[in-house]
């Protein structure tokens, strides 16, 4: 038993250099001191990103530091006590133990966005009405996720079908390593049922692109150069002319390095639709920076994934049989109605497992 105790000592200890702890601490303590002073509320706006800050970084930590406490308290009662003890020790072993599980599969989320929100966008490919209709179905199978993880979702754009589902969303989900935990759902979703938009009820495949970010609201951490963007303003409206501002509020940004396009149309002011896009462009910008290994974000080329056949990482088919299946991890399962119903928790699992560096 002690030598168990000596052992999961030392896999904290190891977390806790991976985790950074040393640095983090001295970032919290920096902050408190900052807090602590009589005029930190004086900026509001700054102080309440030091103050969400504080909270993201000491929940980050301090589990992992109480761990280590209890894990150190047990060794020292272990090397003290007599055979009485030993049934109360294999009940303090076997709870530190499993704590230590739950907390290592924060290791699994070790990149420099893991513990942001995301933004998360979901595009109608090919297949018409269906991939309209299917681009709606993840909508609602992320929105459920997020939930059933109490993460807070925000839509930020929408644009919905001529007959019925949506041509594209954007939502914005704030919680625990919301981007770290949704960012292997990035690709296409391939479905294969048979088309209620069909009179004949004939068997279609539709395509839907989903993109996840994480979400850069600071303009320092990601710098874009003002004469690489193009911003466009009109009006915005609603589905069959509803909701339309009588001013220009919407607003088009694009970054022509790249050819990405971000528009935001929410009904409020040009200011405020303008930072919205700089933020999700930023966030668009660092994912590809991530994803294409790059140093400065003058060497990112744009995005060339289309949601179409040959693309998708995840295949779900209703018809001839039932089967979700991740063509990257290889995951599945029969129960499609409760991925579709957001429990995908096992392909998040699998993903991150499959990615993870030790």
């Amino acid at each position: 038993m002690r030598e168990d105790l000596q052992t999961l000592q030392t896999q904290v200890a190891e977390a806790l250099v991976r985790l950074n702890a040393e640095e983090t601490q001295q970032e919290i303590t920096q902050l408190e001191e900052l807090m602590a002073s009589p005029s930190f509320w004086d900026n509001q706006e700054q102080a309440r990103a030091d103050s969400k800050k504080h909270a993201k970084l000491s929940k980050k930590i301090n589990p992992w530091l109480d761990l280590r406490r209890r894990v150190s308290d047990a060794i020292e009662l272990a090397a003290i006590s007599d055979k009485s003890m030993e049934q109360e020790l294999t009940k303090d072993l076997a709870e530190l133990e499993s704590e230590y599980a739950k907390r290592a599969f924060a290791l699994k989320l070790s990149g420099p966005y893991d513990d942001r929100d995301a933004i998360l966008s979901i595009h109608a490919g090919t297949g018409g009405t269906d991939a309209q209709d299917w681009a709606e179905m993840l909508e609602r199978m992320y929105v459920r996720h997020a939930n059933s993880s109490d993460w807070k979702v925000d839509v930020i754009d929408r644009g919905t079908g001529e007959e019925a589902g949506i041509k594209h969303v954007t939502l914005q989900i704030e919680g625990d390593w919301a981007y770290g935990k949704l960012r292997g759902e990035h690709g296409v979703h391939r479905l294969v049922r048979l088309s209620p938009f069909n009179a004949d009820n004939l068997r279609q495949t539709s395509f839907a692109l989903v993109e996840v970010a994480p979400l850069i609201d600071e303009p320092e951490s990601v710098e874009i150069d003002e004469s690489d963007i193009k911003v466009d303003v009109y009006r915005a409206g609603g589905k069959g002319g509803q909701s339309v501002n009588t001013t220009d509020s919407a607003v088009r940004i694009t970054h022509e390095p790249t050819g990405i396009v971000v528009a935001i149309q929410n009904e409020r002011s040009q200011l405020q639709n303008k930072q919205t896009a700089m933020n999700i462009l930023r966030s668009k910008l660092a994912q590809l920076q991530q994803e294409q290994h790059t140093d400065k974000i003058s060497e990112i080329t744009g995005p060339d994934v289309q949601a179409a056949w040959g693309n998708q990482i995840r295949n779900y088919v209703l018809h001839p049989y039932t089967l979700v299946k991740d063509t990257r991890t290889k995951h599945e399962t029969s129960d499609t109605q409760s991925v579709l119903d957001g429990n995908i928790d096992d392909f998040i699992d699998s993903y991150l497992h499959q990615n993870h560096k030790a």
